[in-house]
């Protein structure tokens, strides 16, 4: 049975990909990197670091370092989320119907600690949030399954008996490999993508989510 619940947060507690991918058009463009925003949908799911390793790989620039760009990358986002209306439906809808059933929530992104406090501060939820693990933590952030296998270990909770809640391709990678069970909430544009197809379910919101889900795995 299920025994926790863990959540990403990009683009499934938050509306934040069109965000990162404003901010990411800005701070690559500005480095002669011609990023489109069809492109930045290839690196969707993954830390800041890995996206700047990923394009400069490909565009390299001399300075500033990648560091350096990942870390203006989220001092961008921090400010953006830190006040913004960025809530996607259903997440107090799916919050109270986890804590009827009694089990406990957390978070597991890509994105840093300190972005995740800021956005359950802004969504009022930190109260909720029994863990939070960010991947910046990780030798290898999703679809790696590391950051799920220790969201689990600190729950301590085995993995199959967690229900991760996912909108990307990587992150429902990185669930599935940590053998947990796995619902994902595609952003409308990628739901056609057949890859969703090894997850356990596939809803349209989080408002679509009912006690019968936590009990069906």
């Amino acid at each position: 049975m299920i025994q926790a619940v863990i959540f990403d947060m990009d683009g499934l507690l938050i509306d934040s990909e069109p965000l990162w991918v404003k901010i990411e058009l800005e701070v690559f463009g500005a480095l002669g990197v011609p990023l489109t925003t069809a492109m930045s949908q290839q690196t969707m799911g993954l830390r800041a670091d890995e996206v700047v390793r990923y394009w400069h790989h490909r565009y390299p620039w001399d300075k500033p370092s990648q560091k350096e760009v990942a870390e203006l990358i989220l001092e961008k986002m921090i400010e953006q989320v830190r006040n913004a209306d960025i809530a996607l439906p259903g997440v107090d809808h799916a919050f109270a119907i986890i804590q009827e059933a009694g089990l406990p929530i957390a978070i597991a992104s890509s994105s840093p600690t300190k972005m995740i406090e800021a956005v359950t501060k802004n969504l009022a939820i930190q109260g909720n949030i029994k863990l939070i693990k960010s991947a910046e933590h990780e030798k290898y952030g999703k679809p790696h399954p590391d950051i799920y296998i220790h969201t689990a270990e600190g729950l301590g909770i085995a993995p199959e008996h967690c229900l991760a809640f996912e909108d990307s391709i990587n992150g429902v990678i990185a669930a599935k490999a940590a053998k947990m069970r796995c619902i994902a909430i595609p952003a409308p544009d990628f739901r056609a993508n057949k890859a969703y197809g090894i997850t356990d379910d596939v809803l349209d919101s989080l408002e679509e989510l009912t006690a019968a889900h936590l009990a069906m795995y």
